[in-house]
């Protein structure tokens, strides 16, 4: 017999009942039932109950053991008896009776439990990680991210995708997070960085005359926390392709992005198709670029029905052309207490309130009700609901003045009203593109045109778009993939062509020395035949908690950092000796405390 386990603890069944088997793994919990001893035993396949009686020459040492030693355990297979059969359990129509037990590894005192999985604090779930991943649930999401990664390999490959290694020493780029800079002992003073993503090199790639790209990517990012992305770093499907448009890119990826979903949802339906929302209008209607489509809360323009109104505020507003006023339709949601809540909640969130209409039955016919409805008086307040579609029970919220000052607080109230009238469907998976970003945007601090987002991608109407296009109203070829207001994947078709590149750059202020100083291998190596091109960059860390329904990035991934980008377990960021820095020829120069 091998010396440590003739079955894992999920493998036995009836069919093993009188043999003889050896098991090895961690106590989950031990039960004493007046003189039996019931220890549930776990590896990383399953848990099986074993159970020892006075009489075993193993009760002694099964009487010593706590919850998380590690033991070998040899025993006779036997079937439970019908009142005690566990269906929960693969191995709940058997128990192991315990012969003989050896003590692999006994544990001090545990900081947190593993049975039972109660909250905990974060600080002591990272600092004791590997207990913490002990844990059934994180454990399970943690093989799912595995099983996840493996699918997305084979769906990609399945489409003629090749893997290939991008470096992960390189230079330092010009973007919009800070790099990772790693000091070289060969050329003093100077630095290496880890890749942001590997963006400059999968587009060389195709330069190099490689077809179709992928990668399952890490990325390095000294940024500040975000709730939707953990500090330092993350893993991404990194996807690049040779002479293809938009949408060729959308034909090669929806299956595959769909077929992983489908594939781990849980009977969870996933949108058959990817909705194709432009991001103007995904800011109109939803005021983000990432919405939740599983809300069906749409925000609609009625400015018309509070231009020259009796509510003096919105209608002086309106006199401004660049101003609008939205409303916020919220079904059932039609009561004062409600209404109210929203408006204490906008006020919490820095605004002086939002305005609502609600309306009720009064003497069989629905009237409109609320300071706004007085105002704008019954005409008014009638032609809002019939635009709307609302009815008795319903109401609708309001924002006003410029959009692009108010879309994102738009947003963030819908999705407010759509989880407390609980009309948000959480039991499905929404997929949309997201097309048609801007290619420029207005830098106010600046006073100047900059780039919106990717500034390596192609302006629709290439040079000519460039060239007789406003640039604050010229789109890119760019796209992303949202799912339940998450962005989920991000790409772009590439500007392939130089001089479209130089003058996409002058545009946003930037003469052709800095494509040269910032960006020259990519430059130049445009200016040898490039194909036309395009990809894009999945999340795997967002998609994993999607699909595992998780809250938090922490709970898909082996070994966060925490949100002060602190590794608790490891001790990372720490100090180095004094000779390794002698080695680098860095000095330190420390800020003063305080």
């Amino acid at each position: 017999m091998h010396r440590y386990r003739s079955h894992t603890c999920g493998e036995l069944r009836e069919d093993h009942v009188g043999e003889t088997a050896r098991l090895s793994g961690w106590v989950h919990r031990v039960r004493d039932h007046g003189g039996l001893l019931f220890i549930d035993l776990r590896d990383h396949y399953g848990i099986t109950q074993c159970v020892v009686d006075p009489d075993s020459p193993a009760f002694a040492k099964a009487e010593a053991v706590r919850a998380e030693w590690c033991v070998r355990i040899d025993g006779e297979v036997k079937r439970r008896d019908a009142e005690v059969i566990n269906e929960n359990l693969p191995t709940g129509h058997i128990e192991l009776f315990i012969r003989d037990m050896e003590v692999l590894g006994d544990a001090r005192e545990l900081p947190l439990p593993v049975f039972a999985e109660p909250e905990y604090p974060e600080d002591i779930r990272l600092t004791y990680r590997f207990l913490d991943l002990r844990r059934e649930t994180l454990h399970q999401n943690i093989m799912t991210r595995s099983k996840i990664i493996a699918s997305l390999r084979r769906r990609m490959e399945g489409v003629g995708f090749a893997e290939f290694q991008t470096p992960i020493l390189t230079a330092s780029s010009p973007e919009g997070a800070r790099d990772f800079l790693v000091p070289s002992r060969l050329h003093p003073g100077k630095f290496y960085a880890l890749p942001q993503a590997p963006q400059q090199f999968k587009q060389l790639l195709m330069v190099s005359g490689f077809d179709r790209y992928f990668q399952i990517a890490p990325c390095f990012r000294d940024e500040d926390p975000r709730a939707d992305r953990l500090p330092g770093e993350f893993y991404q499907l990194d996807v690049e392709m040779s002479f293809v448009e938009q949408e060729d890119v959308f034909t090669a990826m929806e299956p595959v992005i769909r077929g992983v979903f489908e594939e781990f949802a849980e009977g969870k339906p996933v949108s058959a198709t990817f909705a194709r929302i432009p991001y103007a209008e995904a800011i109109r209607k939803y005021g983000s670029d990432k919405p939740d489509l599983r809300n069906p809360i749409e925000m609609q323009d009625v400015g018309e029905h509070f231009a020259g109104s009796g509510f003096k505020i919105f209608a002086r507003m309106l006199e401004d052309p660049k101003n609008a006023v939205w409303a916020i339709p919220a079904k059932t949601g039609g009561s004062r207490a409600f209404c109210d809540r929203m408006n204490s909640w906008a006020q919490g969130e820095g605004q002086p309130g939002l305005g609502y209409i609600f309306w009720r039955e009064e003497d069989g016919a629905i009237a409109g009700a609320g300071p706004l409805a007085k105002n704008i008086g019954p005409e008014r307040t009638e032609a809002i609901r019939q635009q709307l579609g609302l009815e008795a029970g319903d109401a609708a919220f309001f924002v006003a003045g410029d959009p692009k000052k108010f879309a994102d607080f738009a947003g963030k109230a819908r999705t407010r009203a759509g989880e407390e009238l609980n009309l948000v469907d959480r039991d499905r998976f929404e997929l949309a593109w997201i097309v048609d970003f801007p290619m420029y945007e207005w830098d106010e601090d600046e006073k100047k045109v900059d780039f919106s987002h990717n500034p390596f991608s192609m302006p629709q109407g290439g040079l000519e778009g460039l060239e007789t296009t406003d640039p604050l109203e010229l789109n890119a070829w760019q796209y992303d993939i949202v799912c339940n207001g998450y962005e989920i994947a991000s790409g772009a078709i590439r500007n392939h062509k130089p001089e479209i590149m130089k003058r996409a750059f002058e545009i946003a202020g930037y003469d052709e020395t800095v494509l040269e100083e910032r960006f020259g291998g990519m430059y130049r190596a445009f200016q040898y035949g490039a194909p036309p091109h395009g990809g894009m960059a999945a999340g795997i860390d967002r998609i994993v908690m999607l699909l595992v329904g998780a809250k938090n990035l922490r709970e898909v991934t082996l070994f966060p950092m925490n949100q002060q980008a602190q590794d608790l377990l490891m001790g990372a960021p720490s100090d180095v000796f004094p000779s390794q820095l002698r080695d680098l020829h860095i000095r330190l120069n420390l800020p003063e405390n305080g």
